[in-house]
């Protein structure tokens, strides 16, 4: 499957989760899921715009971790 389809079914996943209300840590580790997909898609890329992408998601993580 092509790295963007895993990506983009990951963020459609995680949508439905916080939409049914689902725990934190659900969502928490679906989210750090999505970092590892998110590094594996930017390496495939290999452009500084997917990289970038990933660091910003790698920092709002660390930076906004959920309380669980």
């Amino acid at each position: 499957m092509d790295e963007s389809e895993t990506i983009l079914r990951r963020l459609d996943r995680i949508e439905s989760l916080d939409c049914e209300g689902a725990d934190p840590r659900e969502l928490l580790d679906e989210l750090r899921a999505l970092l590892a997909e998110a590094e594996t898609w930017a390496a495939a890329e290999g452009d500084g715009a997917a990289s970038e992408a990933v660091a910003q998601l790698r920092a709002t993580l660390e930076r906004d971790i959920i309380a669980v």
